[in-house]
């Protein structure tokens, strides 16, 4: 995945996202809104057949990019775990 940072201030990032859809978005979204230190996490499509979606994040207290970068890696973590209860079910 290719990540564009389109803007960046001490307590703001906006980010494109290149190749990625709704389903990741949303997901990074949903984590972000359990940082108690992200003030506001959102993103934009201008056209879905067109466009690449457009994260902004920003933060009281953190880094933009450390609260994204947090993000990702609690959401890794969670699908690893999936992943791992899906196989050993699925035996």
């Amino acid at each position: 995945m290719d990540i564009k940072i389109l803007e960046e201030t001490d307590s703001k990032i906006v980010v494109e996202m290149i190749g990625k859809d709704h389903t990741l978005c949303n997901a990074i979204k949903k984590e972000l809104h359990n940082d108690s230190k992200v003030k506001n996490a959102t993103y934009y499509m201008e056209h879905p057949a067109t466009s690449h979606p457009k994260m902004i994040v920003e933060t009281t207290g953190k880094e933009p990019r450390k609260a994204l970068a947090d993000a990702a890696s609690k959401l890794k973590k969670q699908i690893n775990e999936l992943k791992k209860e899906a196989e050993k079910e699925l035996k």
